[in-house]
């Protein structure tokens, strides 16, 4: 069967994390590239050996032979080029978040329904190997009934001070959005997505703006245009009665860098990624923990995102990430963000 072909637009930055994956697939395989940036364009034209190279997402949509769009460009971009690509006829892979706000992952979603294409997530953390053992063991029945959930995605210093992620314009906020969105997926997910029903939150950057402040990506001086968050945090509660928790800075007095997510069930608690597992016997009084056999990572998360989704595409399968469940995670990151502008709960449709 002749594969399928990829055109990847936004050719920078996370664009290099999907190559491997379109290199490996069974189904797909590199045809185009798509960037504004003429000098960046022809340099990655050159390095994957893709020769058809288009300065115009308008031309782009014309070129019948490409079956997969892979968009990779900054979050304000995604609702707009995702929409187009579907109405093209192109299935589209979209990096995190989806959109940046509930509406527009709505009318992305209705563009998949109208096109018949598949539209997903590139939600990278899902495709770990602990993270698939982890969600296993969950769907197990290990923790029983969950009834709450601890999330966080920490930095010290750890600012991408790139336009791309500190300007509004283009990111439509910070690490809420940029790193808080993986750990959010990850909870929502390892807990069966329930229905979020309210979000409570701040959004603020007290460390962004102070005299010296910089990231240690390079000993980089924050750029005076930063206008986003630097720390978030909300509480959340669902459908079903069940509550979260999640924390997320890029700048943080803190011991470092940290990723991670708590479930505690009826049965039993479970951390990621450690994918260690506590339990109790009331009978004996007495408590038991285990350790899981992780899942191989294959070629890596970002990798095997493109391999799944290529498959899916090939074989007339679901998406591997339901835009639905990412329209759950962008609720509750626009959540936090109304919360911070009201100070006030925000109930959500």
């Amino acid at each position: 069967m002749e594969k399928l072909k990829v055109a990847v637009v936004g050719v920078g930055g996370i664009a290099g994390a999907h190559m491997p994956g379109w290199k490996a697939s069974e189904d797909a395989e590199l045809a185009a590239g798509c960037d504004v940036n003429g000098e960046a364009l022809a340099k990655w034209g050159a390095e994957h050996g893709v020769d058809k190279l288009y300065s115009s997402v308008e031309d782009l949509w014309q070129d019948d032979e490409i079956d997969i769009v892979d968009i990779c460009t900054p979050n304000m971009y995604h609702a707009p080029l995702g929409i187009a690509a579907l109405e093209a006829g192109k299935h589209v892979l979209c990096e995190k978040p989806l959109a940046p706000t509930p509406d527009e992952v709505r009318q992305m979603i209705a563009a998949r329904d109208r096109s018949g294409k598949l539209l997903m997530t590139a939600q990278s953390v899902r495709f770990t190997g602990n993270a698939r053992a982890f969600k296993d063991e969950v769907d197990a029945g290990a923790l029983g009934e969950v009834y709450h959930a601890r999330c966080w995605a920490l930095r010290r210093a750890g600012v991408p001070v790139r336009p791309g992620f500190i300007q509004k314009e283009h990111s439509g906020g910070g690490p809420c959005i940029d790193i808080g969105v993986h750990m959010l997926d990850l909870a929502l997910w390892l807990m069966g997505n329930p229905k979020p029903v309210s979000v409570n939150g701040v959004a603020i950057a007290p460390l962004a703006h102070q005299e010296g402040a910089f990231s240690e990506w390079g000993r980089a001086p924050i750029p005076p245009e930063y206008d986003v968050e630097d720390f978030a945090a909300g509480f959340v509660r669902f459908a079903n009665g069940a509550t979260l928790v999640l924390e997320m800075s890029w700048m943080l007095h803190h011991g470092g860098s940290e990723n991670g997510v708590w479930l505690y069930g009826k049965d039993g608690g479970g951390h990621w990624p450690s994918c260690e597992f506590f339990r109790s016997n009331y009978e004996t009084r007495q408590h038991y923990n285990h350790t899981l056999k992780l899942h191989d990572d294959g070629i890596g998360s970002h990798a095997e995102e493109c391999i799944a989704f290529a498959r899916a595409v090939a074989r007339g399968e679901a998406s591997p990430v339901p835009a639905e469940e990412s329209l759950q995670v962008v609720q509750i990151l626009d959540g936090i963000y109304k919360s911070q502008e009201t100070g006030a709960e925000i109930v959500l449709d």
